[in-house]
C-alpha cells in the first residue's frame, strides 16, 4: 500500500568543482504486506536509485564527479481516497478521459530555475599559503 506521495527537489553540490544544480525526484513510500516500509525514487517517469545514497548519487554536470544530494524543498501529494470532502471527479470512460494526458510533455526533473552559479572567489577574498603578511613596522622617535 502507498503510504506516501511527494515530489521532492533535490540539491548536488559537486565537492571538486563547487558546481550546484538540482532535480525534482518522485518519491513514494510503501509498506508491504509484512508491514515492512519501502522507499522508491522515479525522475522522468523512470525508476531512480535514491538521490541520497551514494549508489544513486547523480555525475556532476561540470567535471562528471558523483555527489550525494539534499533534500532542498517537498511538495507532498495526498494519496487517494483521502478525505470525503476532498474534491474529485470520476472517470467514466478510462482511455477517453482527459485524453491529451498522454501527449502532453514531459515535466521533466531539469524543469525550473537551476541556482546561480557561486563562481570561483574574488582576488583578495583569500590569503594564498605563499603570501606572507606582516605587521607595518613601528616608528622610533629621536
Amino acid at each position: 500500500m502507498i503510504t506516501e506521495l511527494a515530489v521532492e527537489r533535490v540539491e548536488f553540490t559537486c565537492g571538486h568543482c563547487w558546481r550546484q544544480w538540482s532535480c525534482d525526484y518522485d518519491a513514494q513510500r510503501y509498506t508491504d504486506q509484512d508491514g515492512h516500509e519501502w522507499e522508491y525514487f522515479g525522475l522522468d517517469g523512470r525508476a531512480a536509485e535514491s538521490p541520497y545514497t551514494p549508489r544513486g548519487a547523480q555525475a556532476c554536470p561540470g567535471c562528471g564527479h558523483r555527489w550525494v544530494g539534499r533534500v532542498l524543498a517537498r511538495r507532498p501529494v495526498p494519496t487517494p481516497p483521502g478525505l470525503s470532502e476532498r474534491p474529485r471527479e470520476a472517470v467514466n470512460d478510462p482511455i477517453g478521459h482527459r485524453a491529451e494526458r498522454h501527449h502532453a510533455p514531459l515535466l521533466g526533473s531539469h524543469a525550473h530555475r537551476q541556482p546561480v552559479q557561486p563562481g570561483p572567489p574574488s582576488k583578495g577574498s583569500w590569503i594564498d599559503a605563499d603570501e606572507q603578511t606582516s605587521a607595518p613596522a613601528s616608528r622610533e622617535t629621536p
